[in-house]
């Protein structure tokens, strides 16, 4: 993508945000009035809806369907200064056949890695149908000049990233410097061509419930594909309550533009438990067409893991050791 056809889907991006924001120049201040003026998140109904949801009793068939589709959506993942070829390659090979004794094992979503591990992922991959997502725009810190950014995104695209996760400024965000983020944002995405934008909002910075809203919408009418929770580098990183009010934000947005958005929480769900949990969540608050990796995952390293020996328990009646499933 050339730098004057970027420019010209940003401007797309602007104009769409100025029509949806009913203002004839998008500013700041006319940015920072709406977004502040989106309703305010209730914490204790938000923890308590959470906590309640996160409650369900799931058994039999319906765990077995569950175990399945949390399989399908899940993004693994490694993100480690010390990755090597090697066991990227490793991870892709687990990601092709999970389960060596079990060929109906669905596949993972897609391997996530870094920039200059894509075109490792790729070959790896092949034309299994498994996404490439890289992480880009200076992750995890976000720190880095806006060129960088957009160097770090084009680099990953051409080496055959299906999917770009980048990181907001959470430095701007958090000063009210909204028209930044949204710049951004926008900028990132006309970077990314075909490949799918996810937004990390990396919540454990954010602070309250009403900027983990305002942030999913921002990130929302910045052409961002899914909102995504966290790097999985700060701590918290994923919870049931922040992943509420992101399906409550993306159910609204498609209510408001007919666009729908996906959701991605990362970071801390190890377990099926876990996962299961998150699944019942995305039914109720966003709804069916939400249950699909199209427009739901997990960020996960270690869930795969506890999903294949809850699978094998399921199927055999028994628990296996930890030695039945491969370690990452």
């Amino acid at each position: 993508m050339t730098v004057s056809t970027t420019a010209h889907a940003v401007q797309d991006l602007t104009a769409a945000a100025r029509d949806l924001l009913g203002v004839s120049r998008l500013t700041n201040r006319a940015l920072a009035s709406w977004v502040h003026g989106l309703p305010g998140v209730d914490q204790v109904g938000c923890e308590a809806r959470a906590a309640s949801l996160g409650t369900r009793s799931i058994k039999t068939t319906a765990k077995a369907w569950a175990i399945d589709t949390a399989i399908s959506m899940i993004d693994l993942t490694t993100l480690e200064g010390a990755d090597t070829v090697g066991k990227v390659r490793s991870l892709c090979a687990k990601a092709l056949v999970p389960d060596p004794i079990d060929p109906t094992t669905p596949r993972p979503a897609a391997i996530c890695v870094y920039g200059d591990m894509v075109a490792t992922a790729k070959q790896a991959l092949g034309d299994s149908g498994i996404h490439v997502a890289a992480v880009a725009t200076a992750f995890p810190s976000g720190r880095a000049a806006m060129p960088v950014k957009l160097a770090d995104t084009r680099a990953a695209v051409e080496a055959g990233a299906d999917e770009i996760d980048m990181v907001i400024d959470r430095g701007a965000f958090l000063s009210g410097d909204y028209l930044t983020v949204f710049s951004q944002i926008a900028e990132v995405k006309q970077a990314c061509g075909d490949a799918h934008l996810k937004v990390i909002l990396e919540t454990g910075e954010l602070v309250t419930y009403d900027n983990v809203r305002r942030a999913s919408y921002l990130a929302m009418l910045a052409g961002g594909d899914f909102i995504k929770t966290s790097t999985g580098k700060v701590s918290p990183a994923a919870t049931l309550p922040v992943t509420l009010v992101m399906l409550e934000a993306v159910r609204h947005w498609r209510e408001l533009t007919g666009v729908q958005v996906g959701v991605k929480p990362a970071g801390g769900i190890r377990t099926s438990k876990d996962a299961i949990k998150y699944l019942v969540m995305v039914n109720e608050v966003a709804g069916d067409d939400w249950m699909s990796p199209e427009w739901f995952r997990f960020g996960a390293s270690s869930l795969l893991n506890d999903l294949l020996l809850q699978r094998q328990k399921l199927a055999t009646g028994a628990y296996s050791g930890a030695d039945y499933v491969t370690i990452d």
